[in-house]
């Protein structure tokens, strides 16, 4: 198993929904971009409103997940993709969440 740095790993959980996101750099050959992410939204009943991983980046790439469906999506870097997250979720909840990044 390939080491790893933990860069972020937090939950916030406020008004009925959970916020978690987890950023690890490694350099484990099933993330060949570097990155080992989750940056996910939901319901504290355990609904996925948004999600963004590489859970399976090897096999199928980066993943954008609804609660309709999951999509392949190009990575355009590490921050960007956070920055998107954010915004979306902002769009997505009724709460203006204090990001720590």
């Amino acid at each position: 198993m390939a080491s790893h740095t933990t860069i972020e790993d937090w939950q916030d959980v406020e008004a009925g929904y959970v916020v978690d996101v987890t950023i690890r750099r490694t350099g484990d050959d099933q993330h060949p971009c570097g990155w080992d992410y989750s940056f996910h939204l939901g319901r504290t009943d355990g609904t996925t409103i948004l999600r963004y991983d590489n859970a399976h980046e090897r096999v199928k790439g980066h993943e954008r997940h609804t609660a309709e469906e999951v999509e392949t999506i190009e990575f355009p870097g590490l921050l960007e993709l956070y920055d998107r997250f954010t915004r979306e979720a902002e769009a997505l909840s009724s709460v203006s969440w204090d990001w720590p990044m």
